[in-house]
C-alpha cells in the first residue's frame, strides 16, 4: 500500500511491477507465509491458525506508522481483547506430539472420524456450490463458507507436508512416500480455489466485513479439522478446552472491534495534486487511471483549453 501510494505521486507513469518498495513488500508477505507455513511442522492446527489474528493487530499498527492512519480507540480496544485472547491461546492449546510420520497421515486419511467430517464437508460444499452457480446466490456467508471447507484441508495438507519436510530434515526421510505428494496436490488444489473465492468475496464486498469473517470462518474451519484429523484435543482437560475456546471468542471480537466502521479513505477532489510539475499549467492534474497498471496521466494542454471549465 505504501508503494502504491509513493507511485500515485510520480510525474511519470510507472507500473506498480517496477517498484523496488512494491517487490519489498511482496518479498516480505512470501517470508511471512513461509515462516507460517514452518510453523505447522512444529504446533498444533488449534494453535497456529487462531494466531493469525496478530496479523491484523500488526496491519492497525503500521498503517499508522506508514499510512498516517489515525489511530482509534476501537483500534486499541480490538488489540487488547486480542493480546488477551492470544494469551490464552498459547497458554491453553493442546499439547500434542507434532513429529507426524507419513505412515501417521496415511492412517489419518483412513480413519473414520475423517470419513464422516470428509463426505459431509463434500455435500455441504455442493449444495454451496449449486446456489452459487445455478443460483446465482453470491452472499458473502456462502462465498466465505466455501473458502472455510477448502480452508480445513489446507490446513490438514500444509500440516502433513511440513511435518514431514520437518522430519526429512532431521535425517528420517518421509519424502518417499507417495502420502507426502497427495498431500502436495490436496494443499496446492485447495489452495487455488480458496482464492477464487475469496477474490469474489473481496469484489463484491467492503474489505472491512471480509476480513473478519473469513477469520472466524478460516479459524472455526481450521480447528474443527484439526481436532477431527489430527486428535489434537484428544487428552486435554475440560477446563482447558474451555479457556481455549474462550481465548478463541476474545481474539474475533477483537478482530471485529478493529474492522469495524473502518472505512477505505478517498479524496475529495477528483485528481491527485502533488505539486507544480514543469512545463504543464497549474490546473494540469494528474488523473488517476483505475483500469490500468499506471498510476496517472498528465491532461493535454489543448484539452484543458477545449474544456469548458
Amino acid at each position: 500500500k505504501f508503494a502504491h501510494l509513493r507511485l500515485a505521486c510520480r510525474t511519470e507513469m510507472k507500473p506498480y511491477y517496477t517498484s523496488k518498495l512494491w517487490w519489498c513488500g511482496i518479498t516480505l508477505l512470501g517470508l511471512g507465509e513461509l515462516g507460517n507455513f514452518a510453523a505447522y511442522g512444529f504446533a498444533p492446527i488449534a494453535l497456529v491458525t487462531p494466531l493469525g489474528c496478530i496479523s491484523v493487530i500488526g496491519s492497525a499498527f503500521i498503517s499508522v506508522l506508514f499510512l498516517k492512519k489515525t489511530m482509534r480507540a476501537a483500534d486499541i480496544l480490538g488489540g487488547t481483547l486480542t493480546v488477551t485472547g492470544t494469551y490464552l491461546l498459547v497458554t491453553f492449546a493442546p499439547n500434542v506430539p507434532q513429529e507426524l510420520t507419513a505412515r501417521q497421515v496415511e492412517n489419518y486419511l483412513v480413519s473414520w472420524p475423517f470419513l464422516v467430517y470428509s463426505i459431509l464437508e463434500i455435500i455441504i460444499f455442493c449444495i454451496l456450490l449449486y446456489f452459487y452457480k445455478r443460483k446465482a446466490v453470491k452472499h458473502i456467508v456462502v462465498l466465505l463458507m466455501m473458502v472455510a471447507l477448502l480452508a480445513s484441508l489446507t490446513v490438514i495438507a500444509v500440516k502433513a507436508v511440513a511435518s514431514m519436510i520437518t522430519l526429512s530434515a532431521k535425517g528420517k526421510m518421509q519424502l518417499t512416500y507417495p502420502v507426502f505428494y497427495i498431500m502436495i496436490v490436496l494443499m496446492a488444489t485447495s489452495c487455488a480455489f480458496q482464492v477464487k473465492f475469496l477474490n469474489q468475496a473481496m469484489h463484491l464486498y467492503e474489505v472491512t466485513a471480509v476480513v473478519p469473517i473469513n477469520f472466524v470462518f478460516f479459524t472455526t474451519s481450521a480447528i474443527i479439522s484439526g481436532v477431527i484429523f489430527y486428535r489434537e484435543f484428544q487428552s486435554a482437560a475440560l477446563l482447558s478446552v474451555f479457556m481455549f475456546l474462550f481465548g478463541c471468542l476474545l481474539s474475533f471480537l477483537g478482530v471485529f472491534v478493529i474492522a469495524r466502521n473502518k472505512k477505505e479513505e478517498h479524496l475529495q477532489i477528483p485528481f491527485i495534486d502533488c505539486g507544480h510539475i514543469p512545463g504543464q499549467k497549474l490546473t494540469g492534474k494528474i488523473q488517476p487511471d483505475s483500469h490500468s497498471s499506471c498510476y496517472g496521466t498528465l491532461n493535454n494542454e489543448d484539452d484543458l483549453v477545449k474544456s469548458p471549465s
